[in-house]
């Protein structure tokens, strides 16, 4: 019975061995990062702010790879049919994984199919205008959509994205008519709003602050229930006109489904050092993010509750996407 006992203490001592060396290896080639999403979004922003500090943590490279498209469906399900050993995790956005399925008819993938590795950031959205729009507040606004029905465009990033759903949700509480045109990517539609082509867009802070201080956009409000940490003097949509209006988007990192847990707590201590660093607090901020992190599950909890929440904001629009 000793000698049985003996084994037992000797296999699983060379166990452990082996997961410490494996874990200490880790990672030892590069890393894909997929953003589901074009060059110059708000999801791409953010993630190259993280890569290179990531990269350093990790003592490897972090290669953003874009792969946009369906409203970041594409990105997820190339990710989520990647290996599951630590060297893919995609950029998790609010819209692709809490409201999608909603609106989807045919999902390629589920929540099942990922690892949750961090909760990065909470980010308050933007209602800003084309400077030629004669609206300086909420109230101008709905003032001015009431006297033109349907003649105020506003663009979004995609049909069933979150400032798609943040621009509708918004003329059903004001009780106005807009029209939305949807584009392919929140950079695009920021430079739409540029350019005239749309009058108003619901969107991340990091593809229109530059021009909003160059005086090209106009910021009226932000969509959050309370205000942003990065822009405090700007007054929210809730107390400007349209009470109890609350929409944040939020992101993050997952893993494909079967992702040890070694590798995944380590890619969680690598993104929680660097979220610690009070210089990339300071440079999330000034782009309108809120810094979060915390541990895998953190993530998973809060992917759930918005998965709850935008269920019914989606049945009331009676949008649906084949």
């Amino acid at each position: 019975m000793r000698i049985i006992w003996k084994q037992l203490l000797l296999l699983l001592a060379a166990v452990l061995v082996t997961q410490a060396a494996w874990a200490q290896g880790y990672p030892d080639r590069p890393i894909k990062w997929i953003v589901p999403w074009p060059v110059g979004g708000g999801a791409d922003v953010v993630a190259r702010l993280f890569s290179d500090k990531v990269s350093k943590e990790l003592g490897q490279p972090v290669i953003i790879l874009n792969q946009g498209g369906a409203g970041g469906n594409i990105g997820a399900r190339a990710a989520a049919d990647s290996a599951p050993d630590g060297y893919t995790i995609v950029f998790a956005y609010s819209g692709t994984h809490s409201i999608n399925p909603h609106i989807y008819k045919s999902m390629p993938f589920t929540q099942d199919d990922f690892d949750p590795v961090i909760f990065l950031t909470s980010v308050p959205q933007l209602l800003a205008v084309n400077a030629s729009v004669q609206a300086h507040s909420v109230k101008d606004l709905i003032a001015l959509a009431k006297a033109s029905p349907g003649k105020l465009r506003f663009g979004s990033s995609g049909n069933g994205a979150i400032n798609h759903l943040a621009g509708d949700l918004f003329a059903s509480m004001a009780d106005v008519q807009l029209m939305h045109v949807p584009y392919k990517g929140g950079g695009p539609a920021a430079m739409a709003l540029l350019s005239g082509e749309v009058d108003m867009v619901f969107g991340e802070p990091s593809t229109m602050l530059a021009n909003i201080e160059a005086g090209k956009l106009r910021a009226i409000a932000t969509t959050s229930k309370a205000r942003s940490l990065s822009l405090p003097d700007l007054p929210t949509i809730s107390e400007s006109g349209v009470p109890g209006y609350d929409v944040t988007s939020w992101n993050g990192v997952l893993a494909p489904a079967g992702t040890p847990p070694d590798r995944i707590a380590r890619l969680n201590q690598a993104f929680n050092s660097v979220l610690s660093d009070p210089d990339m607090r300071k440079r999330l901020l000034a782009v309108g993010y809120e810094p979060i992190g915390g541990k895998p599950e953190d993530f998973s909890k809060k992917i759930q509750e918005e998965l709850d929440k935008w269920g019914p904001v989606v049945k009331r629009t009676g949008l649906q996407i084949n």
